[in-house]
């Protein structure tokens, strides 16, 4: 009966819910005066995690930050009870939020604090809950204190040596270290679970140290403890010997017993885990036994989830990272050695805390509407919801008769205004709980408008048009739209009015302007806004410019009319390769066309004219072509140039298949030259995404091919067509098509295997491209094996591209070998590659190192090889060690540095010349034997003294100075003598261009550095071989040359140039100028040089120089000589038409001319540019380094252009910078400054000599002078009364008209009775004699010393005057 009952109540609860109707959520915008005005339940925007764990060094900081309308205040409980927070000093609340600061500055412990926390964010409206967040303090507790006994363990049996870290918080991370602070080494025998303890499979000898230590690194306190080092000692049937071990043979020919696997960890043959959804899962196998066991892992009935599966600690540990309940099952791990093997099988058992299916938000609604909350959520096992309204249980609130609790679903029924709050849902079960705010809000607002008002919309005739008018309200208000303000609503047909207030036109005509009106109404009122919409005429380019093929020189016109809306402004723009086109006195626009005038081949390119109003814009392009002079045949000079082809157009696929794909496409205008072939291009999204690659090729008459493709690729293609021009614009992109996967066609490259450490060997290889994937999840599986052992091969699969075979013997051969597999299955196996571990450090040395044949630079060498299984590794070369002792030389420092050279030999008693050798030297050597990373001990060290050589050459040579009678020769020993030197020898001879003299010959000494040599001719020049000399002979020679006197700068130049020559000394030779040549009546006119003479002083020199100049056109020679008047300073004008260059008609340079000087030139030219319309830029180029100076000029010439180089020779252009195929060239020379060495001069020198004696005779009559008076008589007169003559100024000075000599000292003081008093700062009271002397730095030399009697002194006084220096002070 019971039963019947439930079952009839459902029903009726179903049937209620199938006719109730549900309102449709109001959205509240964002508008601020709406949010503004709006009242809204508290929201929890911010706050801490749930498990917060804090620094116990730093403040404590809960988060608690809430938003709602009127603003929320706050209040926390802690454990469930009330927190008073004004209570204590320690605690603050941030202000306008709630979060809490717990500062402990004034004392307090953080631990006290400890607790679980929950904010309370309320208004008048509702409550909002936070999460509780248990607050709990880091703690890094010390390691307890314990006397570890040493580890007595037997050789080959397992050990387990235990970390048992303190409990932190959070847990501590664990690792092993030695004293020396070196990681414990771990492989497949020694490793570290996951507990921290550290697992030997069998311990060997070598396992045996005193400094096993495991450390505990806290994270928050970043402090690292450590625990006391265990002791491990290793019982072994024989003695072991560190120095023997060999990975071969690691326990040394000792017997020790095998055994078969067992487990360290875990213990038995099952055992169980749990873990919580989307955690990371840990399962362990560590076994014992000896050979140490292999570990593979499997589940029962399925397979390993192999992207989610990662196997870590050499293959002891499978992980999992975000388990899912898929995961669940058993696993089964199996250990294997050659014994044996064992299995232990793990139940994973895989629970949940809550997760949100469903989550609830906030709702809104108008009085007498109806709505819902619904909170779903998961777990295992599966939650219980419960719900709460602001804060308490919905069982223990007052009644609300709109509200229904079903389960997790609240139904409201007419809600009504003041029953506004905050509804919490808390879903939980034994692993956690999950906890949602959600408001509901009961609005009532008449409507209101949110958009702008009386807005004008301007729109282009039969486009599609939107009337936008945002409009808020509660209940939601109802929209309709009216034209003009008649009618009925506006929907349907033409028009069409979306829930968001929108209206659309979906075609705009003229008849279709006016004033459009939206009213929102609700039962609260209504509201309205005004849209004006007005129709407007297109924008339309009627007359569009066109291609255009144009002579340089010539003028060129571009169309663009428009037409558009009369009441719509327009602005036309242009461009020129999409970049803003500058206009000037060559490109001129008016209201429907651009003009370009005296074309030049930087005016071709494409043209864009836009027309562009406020609400719409049309473009047009052509393109402009300029040609070079028309030819004198009129039908070639009617004919269009050919130009790059137009892209291919239309491109599409075809016969899809896994591997290939037909491309189709309509090849473009190919300008009057034939498409000679196409190149096809591809992009792809996946590895490399907007970057196109070449595909292929295919000849120009083709237009549909197969295109070969890669799997597990999203291509798409464009092509290029290509002609004798040039390439066209790549086309259109094709649609898109994706090729399915496949197993990986390629095989991994470069495939090696190579020791990095003795007892390892690393195998490499180069990734597959990404376009030789063919498929996700790319791996790669390796195999290795001992050569020539016929043994296993060992495999391993792995993402990267590099894997290390560790433990391995020294030295010994692997084969190796590499595929790839992917998704869809692997590859092809690559060929087998030989490769080899590690090497070792060679054990032997060569030994009997000696010398033989020992001469100046090279020396015969002699040694005994090694055995070569002592390398322990590839051989590579007998390497010597040799440096240079000392030098022989006495007082040559010499470098000591070691250097090396390599002998590659298998005989038993190798021998090899060792070159290269310093003359005159004692050197060390030393050899080793070397492979690919180590040398062997140093064989026995042998010396030697290698034989005296001829000298380098000296330091450096130089003529140091010049004048017109002698040359000053300065030289300097040279760096290495290789000897003894015994002097140098000097050969000379005069030049003359081609012509020599005889040689002269002058020794010198060895410690010579200089010499002068008269000239007798000042117009002679000599050049000079130095050499040094030893016992065995001459050294290399070092040559130089005289250099130029100005004068000799006179010469000519042939190459078109106008060369300018310093006129100061005249050259007695004049070169005799060629004779005229005829020029026939057909060649080209001939570049002609107007000369101007300037007028020089009556003291110039001036001279005659003939200028050649020759201009070459095809097999038409002209040859112009003119003679050229030139004085200082020179002016050269020259005039020339450059027959290369079509100048523009009208537009010309001429009569450049330059006024150079030392170290600047005044440039002036002619030319009939309009004023203001060109800039001019000079082109200076350096004739030695043709380094370029650019000088731009805005004013007219003439032009002072400076920072020139003297004595050099430059090429000035001179061109328009608007057309710089119109330009004028000219080459000239700065003036050369002729520095003589004042100091050799005769006049310079009889002035010094003159001043010298006039110094000299002033001093002699100092010294006289100072001689008859040198005493001064202050101590004499000091108890005189002053002469009659002596009188006293109004100031109140004394004027003394006694003998001169007889002044007291400047500086010294009068007594109050008339006297002369002694000045206090006299050197004499203080010196060591009679001198006032001064040390370096002004002090005195017996500052403060003791006075000496007044007889002394005067003594000292009168003898100052025999003092050459007190003569100098006298002077002054």
């Amino acid at each position: 009966m019971l039963g019947q009952g439930r079952r009839v109540a459902l029903t009726l609860v179903s049937l209620l819910l199938l006719l109730w109707h549900e309102a449709t959520t109001i959205e509240v915008p964002q508008d601020p005066k709406i949010q503004q005005d709006l009242k809204q339940p508290p929201t929890i925007v911010k706050q801490s995690v749930k498990d917060y764990i804090v620094d116990p060094r730093d403040n404590i900081i809960i988060e608690c930050e809430a938003k709602g309308n009127p603003v929320p205040t706050f209040t926390w409980r802690r454990n469930g009870k009330f927190f008073n927070i004004g209570k204590d000093p320690r605690v603050t609340m941030r202000k306008r939020s709630g979060t809490l600061e717990i500062g402990f500055r004034s004392g307090g412990r953080p631990e006290d604090y400890e607790g679980e926390y929950q904010c309370f964010a309320e208004n008048d409206l509702g409550i909002a809950l936070s999460n509780k967040i248990l607050l709990r303090v880091s703690k890094a507790p010390l390691w307890p204190k314990e006397v570890l006994e040493p580890v007595l363990v037997t050789e080959g049996s397992p050990l387990v040596l235990t970390c048992n870290p303190p409990p932190g918080l959070p847990p501590p991370f664990t690792f092993w270290m030695n004293s020396g602070m070196t990681p414990i080494p771990q492989d497949k025998r020694v490793s570290m679970g996951v507990n921290g303890d550290l697992y030997f499979s069998n311990v060997m000898a070598q396992d045996a140290h005193t400094d096993y230590s495991c450390n505990a690194r806290f994270l928050f306190t970043h402090t690292i403890q450590q625990k006391n080092p265990f002791t491990l000692k290793v019982q072994t049937n024989t003695p072991y010997n560190e120095t023997s071990y060999n990975a071969s043979d690691p326990y040394g020919g000792r017997k020790v017993a095998e055994t078969t696997p067992t487990f360290l960890s875990p213990s038995g043959t099952e055992s169980s885990k749990m873990v919580l959804r989307d955690e990371k899962l840990l399962l362990e196998c560590i076994a014992a036994g000896l050979p140490t066991p292999t570990i593979k892992w499997f589940k029962k009935g399925g397979d390993l989830p192999g992207r989610k599966v990662k196997f870590e600690n050499f293959n002891k540990t499978l992980k999992i990272v975000s388990v899912s309940e898929e995961d669940a099952g058993s696993y089964v791990c199996m250990a294997n050695n050659r014994l044996g093997s064992i299995r232990h099988t793990i139940f994973v058992e895989v629970k949940a805390a809550p997760y949100w299916l469903d989550k609830p938000t906030d709702l809104v609604l108008a009085p007498d509407e109806n709505g819902r909350l619904v909170c779903r959520a998961n777990g295992n096992p599966k939650p219980t919801i419960q719900w709460l309204v602001n804060g308490q249980l919905i069982e223990s609130s007052p009644p609300n008769p709109s509200r229904q609790v079903l389960g997790d679903t609240i139904i409201f029924r007419s809600v009504q205004m003041g029953s506004s709050a905050v509804y919490q849902c808390n879903a939980s079960n034994q692993h956690g709980y999950l906890l949602a705010n959600a408001f509901v809000s009961v609005l009532d607002l008449p409507p209101r408008m949110l958009g702008p008002k009386n807005q004008l919309i301007k729109v282009i005739e039969n486009n599609r048009t939107f009337l936008d008018c945002p409009f808020f309200g509660s209940p939601l208000p109802e929209l309709r739209w009216f034209k003009n303000g008649q009618g009925s609503g506006l929907d349907g047909g033409q028009y069409r009015v979306y829930i968001n207030g929108t209206l659309e036109i979906k075609r705009a005509r003229v008849e279709d302007e006016g004033t459009y009106t939206c009213v929102a109404s609700n039962i609260l009122g209504t509201a309205e806004n005004q849209v004006r919409l007005e129709v407007k005429e297109p924008t339309r380019i009627v007359r569009a410019p066109e291609h255009e093929s144009a002579v340089r020189g010539s003028t060129v016109l571009f169309n663009c009319k428009v037409k558009s809306d009369p009441s719509l402004p327009v602005t036309v723009t242009w461009t020129k390769d999409d970049k803003v086109l500058h206009l000037g006195w060559r490109l001129k626009k008016d209201d429907e066309s651009l003009t370009i005038t005296n074309v030049h081949e930087g005016d071709e390119g494409t043209y864009t004219c836009t027309a562009k109003s406020e609400i719409d814009q049309d473009s047009a392009s052509a393109r402009l072509t300029v040609l070079e002079e028309a030819s004198l045949n009129p039908s070639v000079s009617s004919a269009l140039p050919a130009d790059r082809p137009d892209p291919p157009m239309d491109l599409d696929l075809s016969d899809l298949l896994a591997r290939s794909v037909r491309l189709t496409w309509i090849p473009g205008n190919d300008h009057r030259s034939s498409i000679k072939e196409f190149l096809v291009q591809f992009e792809e999204d996946r590895w490399e995404p907007g970057r196109w690659q070449n595909l292929s090729t295919y000849p120009g008459d083709l237009n549909s091919v197969i295109l070969q493709l890669a799997p597990f690729v999203n291509y798409q293609f464009r092509v290029i067509a290509i002609n004798s021009v040039g390439q066209s614009q790549p086309s259109r992109p094709s649609p898109r098509y994706r090729t399915s996967g496949a197993a990986p066609d390629a095989i991994p490259k470069d495939l090696r295997g190579w020791g990095s450490m003795k007892d390892n060997m690393e195998i490499t290889w180069e990734p597959l491209l990404d376009l030789e994937r063919n498929g996700p999840d790319l791996q790669y599986d390796v195999w290795w094996r001992r050569k020539d052992t016929g043994e296993e091969w060992n495999n391993v699969t792995t993402e990267g591209t590099k894997h290390v075979v560790h433990p391995t013997n020294t030295y010994v051969p692997y084969e190796v070998k590499i595929r790839a597999r992917n998704e869809f299955g692997p590859g092809p196996e690559s060929n087998l590659v030989i490769g080899y571990s590690g090497e070792d450090k060679p054990t032997d040395a060569p030994t009997d190192l000696r010398v033989s044949k020992v001469e100046s630079t090279k020396v015969n060498i002699h040694w005994k090889s090694v055995d070569p299984d002592s390398v322990l590794g590839e051989f590579k070369e007998y390497r010597l060690y040799y440096w240079r002792e000392s030098s022989m030389v006495p007082g040559l420092v010499v470098d000591k540095e070691k250097k090396t050279r390599g002998f590659y030999s298998t005989t038993s008693e190798p021998s090899a010349v060792l070159t290269d050798l310093v003359p005159y030297s004692k050197y060390k050597m030393f050899m080793v034997v070397a492979n690919n990373r180590f040398e062997s001990p140093p064989s026995n060290t042998v010396e030697l003294n290698t034989k005296e050589g001829v000298p380098d050459t000296p330091r450096f040579f130089r003529i140091n100075r010049r004048n017109l009678d002698t040359l000053y020769l300065e030289w300097d020993k040279p760096l290495e003598p290789n000897g003894i030197l015994i002097g140098y020898q000097l050969k000379y001879l005069t030049v003359n261009g081609s012509r020599v003299g005889r040689p002269h010959l002058e020794t010198f000494f060895p410690n010579a550095t200089d010499f002068t040599l008269r000239l007798p001719d000042r117009s002679t020049r000599y050049k000079f071989f130095l050499s040094a000399l030893t016992q065995v002979g001459a050294g290399e020679v070092y040559a130089v040359e005289s250099p130029h006197f100005a004068n000799e700068e006179n010469f000519i130049d042939t190459t078109d140039l106008v060369e300018l020559t310093d006129t100061s000394l005249a050259s007695p030779f004049t070169p005799t100028p060629p004779p005229l040549v005829t020029v026939p009546p057909t060649t080209l006119p001939p570049t002609t040089i107007s000369t101007s003479t300037s007028t020089a002083p009556p003291t110039t020199t001036s001279s005659t120089t003939t200028t050649t100049i020759t201009t070459t056109t095809e097999a038409t020679t002209i040859t112009t000589a003119a003679t050229t008047t030139t004085t200082a300073p020179v002016r050269v004008t020259t005039r020339r038409t450059d027959q290369n260059v079509l100048v523009v008609p009208g537009r010309e340079i001429w009569n450049l001319t330059v006024e150079p000087n030392s170290n600047y030139a005044n440039v002036t030219w002619k030319h009939n540019f309009p004023a203001g319309s060109s800039e001019f830029v000079l082109e200076f180029t350096l004739d030695s380094d043709k380094t370029v100076k650019i000088v731009p000029v805005k004013q007219q010439p003439p032009i002072r252009v400076a920072d020139l180089i003297a004595g050099a020779k430059y090429h000035l252009k001179v061109y328009s910078h608007e057309l710089n195929n119109i330009s004028k060239n000219v080459t000239f020379k700065t003036a050369y400054i002729d520095q003589v060495d004042i100091a050799t001069q005769g006049w310079f020198i009889g002035l010094m000599c003159a001043i010298a004696l006039i110094i000299l005779i002033l001093l002699i009559v100092c010294f006289i002078k100072r001689s008859r008076g040198g005493k001064y008589p202050v101590r004499d007169k000091k108890d005189l009364p002053l002469d009659s003559v002596d009188q006293k100024d109004p100031e109140g000075s004394f004027d003394y008209h006694s003998d001169e000599d007889n002044k007291p000292l400047q500086g010294s003081q009068t007594s109050l009775d008339g006297n002369v008093k002694e000045s206090d700062d006299s050197l004499v009271d203080y010196g060591e004699g009679g001198d006032g002397q001064f040390n370096e730095d002004g002090s005195f030399i017996g500052q403060y010393t003791v006075k000496k009697d007044k007889d002394e002194t005067e003594g000292n006084e009168s003898s100052e005057a025999t003092s050459p220096v007190n003569a100098i002070y006298s002077l002054a």
